[in-house]
């Protein structure tokens, strides 16, 4: 073969590639554009997914998470525009185009006085069949309170355990585990902020405040290349601004937290002149250590047992975020934002746990005048510190620190959309601790990312076709990681739609605790050439046999691979089926075999014998199937997942303690009463028992540490023997949360709403674990009764 005719070929291959691309943002001088924002009239909010569409034609478009649209390729002449949205009035404009013109415009809808009856299109079915949103699911301040709450406070922590593919798992330091992912895998994103800990260590409350929530994106697997730096999952939550008219606020407590939100404009918008400059700011805290010595006269102890005690429950929190908001009448903004969460768990005589979280950042987004470009982007910089003291005066004690800077370009076209991102990336992790001989080890790494990626949305006929690709960038190994991927749907008719995700993924951030650890409230991050004191091979098992392959890096790597099926029961049922298998070919774990310290001395030693941390691969393979119903009074969801994990280690193929075979969440709300002013809300949630590893027998321990003691008379400490890894299961969980609600309206903008509520409504005693020492069983939290009053102004 010719290599000059190869290499022509190739270069021509390319060049016809990209021409086919970018060809359509260059013909948009043959034609007009018109894009901007569209805003809720009453308060200035975004509206999401409106359409915004040409009448008689075949143009138009739908609203992102920011309200923004963007109709392009008009051809020059008069036009009808319409904007339409469930539960506003529609909007109807006159436009008129010329060649070649770039238009810039706010639309403004007013909320229908009158309840709409039936519509021909929802929002939501107008995103499901433009955009490909594989294994995504979108959650809504609305959807957040049709759950059950924990104290009368609307809480996400509470709705992310019924999304499909999420495993919760417990009230006590429980942790969410993504389609095999653990949370170190889980990217946790607040206005582009990296979140280290979204959850307090009670369990039932997260850090976020759920009022100011806009949208809340939960990526289960097979996401685009916008996203890196996680091998599992991405949670992106963007909040809303502050109230752009009149101060406002909202005042709640229950025996479990208070909360105080107040919001307002610095400078008001107006029809006249929609600019603005807004504020909001929310704290809430937590006093059940004190008020549960009244409400709630048990405790318990470091593992978790319920013991009966006055001295009330262990746990305490405070959340504090704020952001302010500057708006200009062209839709081109910028926020600035920052938090600060704080943890602590006090076990009187025997541990105390504190974290404290901190971050700011800011971003923006920019609409050039006469360019149908859209610009975007983001700096933040947050920190996280954890510490337990334990009872010996051995202290473990993790920090990380990281910044995050990115610049975003998006052109549209028609139907398609071009978006390339330049972003970098820096952390440090410090993490002290005892190891298993009792020394004191500390491992302090610093490293940086460059990450860019290119993301096409390419619509053809019935099909939506969404390839990306993203170049990463470690320089603490150096590793240059290519990450190509791609999502695809069809829309086989009006009520019908198939739809693939997949690629490849890396990060390099791993944790400092075990994936067989049932709970671990200390949760220490650690990064960088650390991980190049790894062995030198992979192993996996491949039809039954052993085998490996040379490490060339410390990342974790994984491969997703998603098929789904969505349904639509005519214009109120909704749903979906996925199938999903993630291949995890390079997992760092905490090394649970370990004899010999790592040092010449032992050089000679197997490898899994001696190193800290060793390299595991894994699978992770099942189904998710999602019922939705949701009309007038009603509404409600319904989820079975069917999973399996695996890990194996070089040695032995195990289930992690996370493998749930079965999954089952039923959620209901109904409004009744005068006015619809009343509401109750179920949910009951079913799990199969979770592995655990069972114990063999016992012996008596002698430490020998007094070399003069004669072993045959010293009395030792009880020990076990355990069995094979995760061989046995737990029993089946189930629970049932209700609440009901009240509504009252002292004046226009006041409401006042009381709500009574219980978790574990029949008092099932689930296990957490079982205490092999003291042969006693662990269970998670009893019936919670509470009751809670809040009043927004």
């Amino acid at each position: 073969m010719n290599p000059f005719n190869f290499n022509t070929r190739f270069l021509f291959s390319v060049l016809l590639f990209w021409l086919a691309i970018l060809l359509p943002f260059f013909l948009h001088a043959q034609t007009a554009t018109l894009r901007g924002f569209v805003y809720d009239k009453s308060d200035g909010e975004p509206v999401i997914f409106a359409n915004v569409y040409f009448i008689g034609t075949g143009i138009g478009s739908a609203t992102d998470a920011n309200g923004y649209y963007s109709i392009t390729n008009i051809p020059p002449g008069d036009y009808s525009l319409t904007v339409s949205y469930l539960g506003y009035d529609t909007l109807r404009i006159p436009f008129t185009f010329r060649a070649g013109q770039v238009i810039t415009r706010s639309l403004y809808i007013t909320k229908s006085a009158i309840e709409l009856q039936a519509v021909e299109i929802s929002a939501e079915k107008q995103a499901a069949q433009t955009e490909v949103r594989t294994s995504v699911i979108t959650i809504t301040p609305k959807q957040i309170k049709q759950l059950p709450t924990v104290g009368g406070e609307p809480e996400i922590a509470q709705y992310l355990q019924v999304l499909p593919g999420v495993i919760f798992t417990g009230d006590q330091g429980g942790q969410l585990y993504i389609r095999g992912g653990t949370p170190i895998q889980n990217k946790v994103l607040l206005d582009g902020m990296t979140v280290y800990n979204p959850f307090h260590s009670i369990g039932l409350f997260s850090v976020f405040d759920s009022d100011i929530i806009r949208t809340c994106d939960v990526y289960t697997g097979g996401f685009n290349a916008e996203y890196g730096d996680r091998v599992s999952s991405v949670m992106d939550i963007k909040t809303r601004d502050g109230n752009k008219k009149r101060f406002a606020g909202k005042l709640s407590a229950n025996p479990f937290t208070s909360k105080l939100l107040i919001e307002g404009p610095i400078r008001k918008y107006s029809e006249d002149n929609p600019g603005s400059i807004t504020y909001i700011l929310s704290a809430k805290s937590s006093y059940l250590k004190e008020s549960s010595k009244l409400f709630y006269p048990y405790n318990f102890n470091s593992d978790g047992k319920i013991i009966s005690s006055p001295g009330g429950l262990p746990y305490t929190f405070n959340d504090f975020y704020g952001k302010l908001s500057v708006n200009s009448a062209s839709g081109s903004r910028v926020n600035f934002f920052g938090f600060n969460f704080i943890d602590r768990v006090n076990y009187q005589f025997i541990s105390d746990l504190r974290w404290n979280s901190y971050g700011f950042g800011s971003n923006f987004i920019l609409v050039p005048a006469l360019s149908p470009l859209l610009v975007d982007g983001n700096f933040s910089y947050s920190k996280y510190d954890i510490s337990l003291q334990e009872a010996d005066g051995k202290l473990r004690a993790s920090s990380i620190t990281g910044f995050n800077a990115a610049l975003n370009f998006s052109y549209f076209s028609s139907k398609n959309e071009l978006k390339y991102w330049l972003e970098v990336a820096g952390f440090s992790t410090d993490f002290e601790f005892y190891n298993s001989a009792n020394r004191y080890i500390n491992e302090p790494n610093n490293t940086t990312e460059l990450a860019g990626f290119l993301r096409y949305q390419w619509t053809v006929g019935q099909f939506i076709f969404e390839p990306s690709f993203r170049l990463q960038y470690y320089a603490s190994f150096p590793y240059t990681s290519p990450e190509p991927r791609l999502g695809i749907k069809y829309n086989a008719t009006d009520n019908i739609r198939i739809k693939f995700g997949g690629g490849l993924y890396s990060q390099n951030l791993f944790s400092a605790v075990s994936d067989r650890d049932v709970v671990n409230l200390f949760y220490g991050f650690l990064s960088g050439p650390f991980q190049s004191r790894l062995q030198d091979s992979v192993y996996f098992i491949a039809g039954g046999d052993t085998l490996a392959y040379e490490r060339k890096h410390g990342l974790q790597t994984a491969r997703h691979a998603i098929l789904g099926f969505e349904y639509d029961l005519g214009t109120r049922i909704t749903m979906t089926l996925e199938g999903y298998y993630k291949k995890f070919t390079q997992l760092t774990n905490l090394n649970r075999n370990k004899i010999f310290d790592d040092i010449d001395q032992y050089k000679d030693k197997p490898y899994y014998q001696r190193l800290n941390f060793i390299i595991e691969t894994g699978d992770a393979y099942g189904f998710d199937f999602v019922l939705k119903y949701d009309y007038k009074r009603w509404y409600v969801w319904a989820v079975y997942s069917q999973s399996y994990v695996t890990r194996f280690d070089g040695l032995i193929l195990y289930p992690p303690h996370f493998d749930r075979r079965h999954n089952v969440n039923l959620v209901a709300s109904y409004n009744f009463g005068k006015d619809l002013t009343w509401e109750f809300d179920a949910r009951w949630n079913y799990g199969s028992g979770f592995p655990f590893t069972k114990t063999a027998g016992f012996y008596e321990k002698i430490s020998f540490e007094d070399i003069n003691q004669n072993y045959l008379t010293a009395n030792g400490e009880l020990a076990y023997v355990y069995g094979p890894i995760n061989d046995g299961r737990l029993p089946d969980y189930h629970r049932l949360d209700l609440t009901v609600k009240k509504k009252f309206f002292p004046s226009e903008n006041s409401t006042l709403e009381v709500v009574a509520s219980v978790v574990n409504a029949y008092n099932r005693q689930n296990i957490f674990y079982f205490d092999r020492i003291r042969y006693e069983r662990v269970d998670q939290l009893p019936i919670l009764p509470s009751f809670g009053i809040s009043w927004s102004f």
